[in-house]
């Protein structure tokens, strides 16, 4: 490149950035934040979306990778995985539970059910196991080497659950004949305490171990209004997490990658706060103030998670065999009001409040009994002829029982009520997978996949209350073959085409809370997908920026979804007839000089639910007190408090996604002087099937900054999270009062951290 079209380029990378910083309604997304291989250029980023190492620019469907310095600072203030909303294009991780339970959304397809069986359509995978229980999908993020997010179905590959697609974390693995490390910590306010630290230790020439730890604090920051009440503060935490991971290599031929992880998470559930929005709008009541909390209720929640799994290799000539061997168990517990307030105005208490109080809801779920074992063989071609294929066999096997219970908050001492639930579920899932890649023409290669599943899936639900009792039993089996077929073409050496036809399935859901009287469990239909895909990879400016586009249209027949039952705090699942999904993404990453590194990219998903006859009890709490209830803007449905919902988006699915970065950094004495902001942005969404005023998110904004200074092997920064402060209601209890949840407010620290 000529001195000329240098400063050409770097001119249009400048301008393009700035025109990209304000975008319309659109906003920003991905990438790696990578370190160039070559100065001055981007790094080339590899991937195992297809179960082989692969550069991203390769691979036939929409990606986005996530690692580095990124990671770092998006963890540095203690988040946990819900981080990563809107991190990458169309995807969003929320929970109603706190820190632990997250529930994923890509492309707009997730599922909102809170029961601790709830499958859902997006599959997360850790180093190579499936995590498929909602309390294994919040392990803490650290020491981690990438995340990719693989958009669209990955039913061939991936076969747990995953018609939306697939978040994949590989951690950082052991190396053989090198001792390295980091440590750091960190303090913020709210009197968090972070750590975090990795060492890989070289035992011999053919084995090495690597240990990673971390530990999360933060002080209880919300206060309890109600001096007689069991907990009086809220919202702090002690997140504890550790991964062993040992590797043996004694050949070539032969390896060995064992690996033993635990967690121990303890602190508050999630605040449902009573009465925080006003009547036909979504904004919070005047003076809300979230400091202080008015309940009557208890708050606790705890979480325990171990596993391990043994991933075998052997190469012959010719082709290599994988034995991936998983286990993980998971015991939780929480308990909280979920009235979100304190009395129960229709048991004539003279107080209750904050506002309209109708009942006294506080519960408690538990985990007393879980596991999880996967077992997958894999065979692979690792020739260097156009043909390369891959086949396997994945077996699944869950087991869990769920107990539901109540308490008496206007008793003293708040006593756990006689009255209980509990579920029982057991699930097996056996497949058979396979793909081809051909390299027909010097430019195009083609690929295609098939998976056959069959799942089943033994039920129990027991009410456990004097002086009669319910017990019901459930059986589903199911079966499916999806498959994908895909292209990638070589316009020229910087530019791919792709395209991809994929198909998706998700197995028979159950759900069983049974807490009253003539309580019946609800089951969902297996779900199946069809997405087609196309877009384009590029790499610009000699290699100092790169682009990913995709445009993308989707339809699900029999999409499994997610009501709420009214008055009462228990799930109904529901089939549609279909729902369909079309829209964009794009990811875009430049080094705009020596100091000037950014990341811009954004999404559009415009669902829709078909399906004329379905309709959904909408909020109860119209139905307790209309002058405090919700106000449904959807046709009534034929029974009162009903409504149909044909035609709306699905839940929790903003129309518009995107996230933007900005690294600038400078040589000063013998380190260097840096400064990186972050912004995600969405749009507004719905928080339930049905639409209401009150139960539609705003759009939000929320924007990080990192200043800090490297030398050597020595780095100290400050930071901010959510740095503008923004406070607002993101999820809502329906049955109640216009009980909400908000999401956290800013957050300040400092970090050190040392490598070696």
């Amino acid at each position: 490149m000529t001195h000329k079209s240098r400063h050409f380029a770097h001119r249009s990378l400048i301008a393009l950035a700035i025109a990209g910083a304000f975008p319309l309604h659109t906003a920003m997304a991905q990438d790696t934040q990578p370190v160039a291989n070559v100065k001055g250029q981007l790094e080339t980023v590899i991937v195992t979306a297809q179960r082989r190492s692969e550069n991203i620019k390769d691979v036939p469907m929409a990606i986005t990778a996530i690692k580095g310095d990124r990671l770092d600072v998006l963890t540095s203030g203690g988040q946990d995985i819900r981080f990563l909303s809107g991190r990458a294009p169309s995807l969003v991780v929320e929970s109603d539970y706190g820190r632990s339970f997250p529930r994923f959304y890509i492309r707009g397809q997730g599922n909102t059910d809170f029961d601790l069986n709830a499958s859902q359509p997006v599959g997360l995978v850790v180093d190579d196991i499936v995590q498929e229980s909602p309390m294994l999908k919040g392990f803490p993020v650290f020491d981690v080497d990438q995340v990719e997010v693989l958009r669209g179905p990955q039913g061939t590959l991936f076969g747990r659950n995953s018609p939306a697609g697939v978040i994949k974390f590989d951690s950082a693995k052991p190396v053989i004949g090198k001792t390295e490390g980091y440590g750091s910590v960190g303090f913020g306010n709210y009197g968090a305490f972070n750590v975090e630290g990795a060492y890989n230790l070289p035992i011999s020439d053919t084995i090495a171990a690597r240990i990673s730890l971390q530990s999360q604090n933060r002080d209880d920051r919300v206060t309890n209004t109600r001096k007689s009440a069991p907990t009086q503060e809220f919202e702090g935490y002690n997140d504890h997490a550790a991964r062993l991971q040992l590797l043996v290599k004694p050949s070539r031929d032969f390896s060995a990658l064992f690996n033993v992880h635990a967690r121990d998470m303890k602190g508050s559930a999630m605040l449902f706060r009573a009465n925080i929005m006003k009547k036909g709008t979504n904004d919070l009541v005047d003076g809300f103030d979230y400091d202080s909390y008015s309940t009557d209720g208890g708050n606790e929640q705890w979480l325990k998670t171990k596993g391990a799994s043994a991933r075998l290799r052997w190469d012959f000539d010719g082709l290599t065999l994988h034995s991936i061997t998983g286990y993980e168990t998971a015991d939780f517990y929480s308990r909280g009001d979920v009235d979100g307030g304190y009395g129960c105005s229709f048991c004539q208490i003279p107080q209750s409040g904050p506002g309209f109080n109708p009942f006294s809801v506080e519960t408690a779920d538990l985990l007393p009994k879980h596991n999880q074992y996967t077992q997958e063989f894999r065979l692979e071609s690792s020739t260097k002829g156009p043909l390369q294929w891959i086949a396997g066999l994945f077996y699944f096997s869950e087991e869990m029982q769920i107990d539901s219970i109540g308490f008496d908050s206007l008793a003293a001492g708040n006593p756990q009520s006689p009255k209980y639930s509990s579920q029982y579920q057991s699930t097996k899932s056996y497949a058979a997978f396979g793909s081809l890649n051909y390299t027909a023409t010097e430019r195009l290669k083609l690929r295609a996949g098939l998976r056959y599943t069959n799942d089943s899936k033994d039920f129990s639900a027991d009410r456990v209350e004097s002086p009669k009792s319910t017990h019901e039993v459930i059986t589903r089996d199911s079966h499916n073959v999806s498959g994908d077929l895909a292209a990638t073409f070589e316009l020229n050496k910087d530019t791919n085409l792709f395209a991809r036809l994929a198909t998706g399935y998700r197995a028979p859901s159950i759900q069983g809370r049974l807490f009253a009287i003539g309580d019946k469990a609800s089951i969902a239909d297996a779900e199946k997908a069809v997405s087609i895909e196309a877009g384009i990879k590029q790499d610009l400016f000699d290699r100092r920026a790169r682009i990913s586009a995709s445009v993308f249209k989707y339809e699900v027949k029999d999409k499994q979804l997610t009501a709420g039952s009214g008055t009462v705090n228990m799930n109904l699942l529901k089939n549609a007839d279909k729902v369909t999904g079309q829209g964009a993404e794009i990811d875009f990453q430049a080094i705009l000089s020596d100091s000037l590194r950014m990341t811009l990219g954004g999404s559009y998903n415009d669902t829709e639910i078909k399906d004329g006859s379905l309709f959904v009890q909408t909020c109860g709490n119209a139905t307790n007190n209309p002058a405090t209830g919700c106000t449904v803007n959807d046709t009534l449905g034929p029974f009162a408090g009903t409504a149909y919902i044909n035609g709306n988006p699905l839940p929790r699915a903003p129309k518009w996604q995107g996230n933007f970065t900005l690294r600038y950094s400078v040589p000063v004495a013998s380190g260097e002087l840096y400064a990186y902001t972050d912004w995600a942005y969405r749009s507004t969404y719905n928080m339930f099937l049905y639409t209401a005023a009150e139960y539609k998110a705003k759009s939000l904004l929320e924007g990080g900054l990192r200043v800090g200074y490297k030398w050597e092997n020595y780095e100290v920064a400050a930071f901010a999270r959510n740095i503008t402060n923004e406070v607002q209601t993101v999820a809502a209890i329906e049955f109640v009062n216009l009980t909400g949840m908000v999401n956290e407010p800013r957050t300040l620290g400092v970090q050190l951290k040392a490598t070696f």
